[in-house]
């Protein structure tokens, strides 16, 4: 009877608590937005189940997701308090680091590169492209792994008649305008194969790069040092939405589908059920941060002038986090 007196009111105090904690984040009412690195694509299905599931509110978090209005945008939303979390290639994370920002990535959505070279039927391999016009964005990066890719191969980047495409690159293969074009496999290279089946997508980790997580979720260090409970609850939220859509790969889609316009549903479950590999490839746990790959990936960088310093990893990534 006494130990029961004793109890009880401990047991008041922590029902209390775990009721006041929304499911585990310990944040309540708390709102952040997520600025996506590009156009909703497949990639991003599980952040839209999240969302769709109320999986941020379980964390006491409301997390809005916002598509950039330019290439560019999330990083400098980061950095003025726009937003709060953003979606960055690992390059972009890169450069902004390089640029004195102090930006750090707090998880992974996939867990291998995402770059590749896209090249119409009539290219059988990356050296074929010499004397071949090939587009690029206009960004560094591009120019950086479209000459890996072609070194690799034996073949000479200087060779290469590089022009800036105004268009996706899917659209200015297909179309002929060019031979071949820096992209993604996991967007641009589906959208390619939709029009041209025969055509390829040499990628990044196939020809030399080492195996890196391409989008990585981050966050200033002013807002990991001081909203922690806030990024803490955005990963779970996040973590939670890529797992259910690994099981509910239909539904994830759907999710992502539902909420923008003009996306193909069949289309998108292709890609998706294509990219969806690389969000455990070599991890035990989604979003994992792996410390010897992001190295490996931090030397390559360098080696292949995208920065001009390997960037620090234990600076860069909040690891275990």
């Amino acid at each position: 009877m006494a130990r029961r007196r004793i109890l009880a009111p401990i047991l008041a105090a922590l029902a209390l608590a775990a009721a006041g904690c929304g499911g585990g984040g310990g944040v309540p009412d708390a709102t952040a937005t997520l600025e996506l690195d590009g156009p909703p694509s497949a990639v991003d299905a599980g952040l839209y189940l999240a969302v769709q599931r109320d999986y941020d509110g379980d964390e006491g978090l409301d997390l809005q997701l916002r598509t950039p209005a330019s290439p560019g945008d999330a990083v400098r939303r980061l950095l003025d308090g726009r937003a709060q979390l953003a979606l960055l290639d690992i390059h972009d994370l890169a450069r902004a680091r390089d640029r004195g920002r102090d930006v750090v990535g707090v998880m992974a959505l996939v867990q291998r590169p995402l770059a590749a070279v896209l090249a119409g039927p009539g290219v059988r391999r990356p050296r074929d492209l010499d004397g071949r016009r090939v587009g690029t964005s206009g960004r560094r990066v591009d120019a950086a792994i479209l000459a890996a890719v072609v070194r690799h191969d034996g073949g000479d980047p200087r060779r290469l008649r590089r022009v800036r495409l105004r268009t996706d690159p899917a659209t200015a293969i297909a179309s002929g305008r060019v031979a071949a074009a820096a992209g993604r496999w996991s967007s641009d290279g589906i959208r390619l194969l939709a029009h041209r089946p025969r055509a390829h997508a040499f990628r990044a980790d196939d020809y030399g790069a080492p195996a890196y997580p391409e989008i990585v979720l981050c966050v200033t260090r002013a807002t990991l040092e001081d909203d922690r409970a806030v990024v803490r609850a955005a990963v779970n939220a996040l973590r939670r939405g890529y797992e259910e859509a690994l099981v509910d790969p239909e539904s994830a889609v759907g999710a992502l589908v539902d909420a923008t316009h003009g996306l193909d549903r069949a289309a998108t479950q292709d890609a998706f059920d294509a990219v969806s590999p690389a969000f455990l490839e070599g991890v035990t746990r989604f979003g994992e941060l792996d410390s010897e790959r992001l190295r490996a990936w931090a030397r390559w960088e360098a080696q292949e002038r995208i920065v001009r310093r390997a960037p620090d990893v234990a600076a860069a990534f909040a690891l275990g986090f």
